[in-house]
């Protein structure tokens, strides 16, 4: 589903990484790397979003490894010149850090979030309400999965309303 995003005042992207590995032996959590899998899910839907005409401003990730690891396959599919920035407060934010982060750059009319779960589905589910979230993702948010949020004024407005304008994944389940 493509929306057009002239219509839009501003659209989020929310991406959940890709597949990761447990974390190794002498390794911490943050340091997990993409699977095998993880790796094709991030090159697929990279080649998903450019496919159907997507491409934000800008892409915010965590610091994560695997965050970074999947952050790293848009530019190869939307373009090398992709700006990329990299925030530490994703990696064990709460829902209202997503917000405030995605929000923050009031010059972008399009910014991609690329966190973890359990947050990135909590603050999907207080964008879209409960109802949408569950009949688009009934078995929770995807790994590699994104969606696509429409606002028809700029978050923190007056009359600020998200809508779903579309939902990625790089499988079907």
């Amino acid at each position: 589903m493509i929306s057009d995003n002239s219509s839009a005042a501003f659209r989020l992207y929310l991406l959940r990484h890709a597949r990761a590995g447990w974390a190794e032996s002498g390794k911490t959590d943050f340091d997990r790397t993409l699977d095998d899998e993880g790796y094709a899910e991030a090159e697929i839907i990279a080649e998903k979003l450019a496919d159907e005409g997507y491409r934000p401003d800008l892409v915010i990730s965590s610091t994560a490894v695997r965050c970074r690891e999947t952050a790293e396959a848009l530019p190869r599919a939307l373009g090398e010149e992709l700006d990329i920035r990299y925030v530490d407060s994703l990696y064990q934010g709460t829902v209202d850090v997503y917000a405030e982060i995605a929000f923050a750059e009031r010059e972008q009319t399009s910014v991609m979030i690329v966190g973890h779960n359990p947050t990135i589905e909590e603050f999907f589910h207080r964008l879209v309400g409960q109802p949408v979230a569950e009949a688009v993702m009934p078995f929770g948010f995807p790994t590699g999965g994104v969606a696509i949020v429409d606002f028809d004024v700029r978050p923190g407005d007056a009359n600020s309303v998200a809508r779903l304008s579309a939902f990625l994944a790089p499988r079907s389940r």
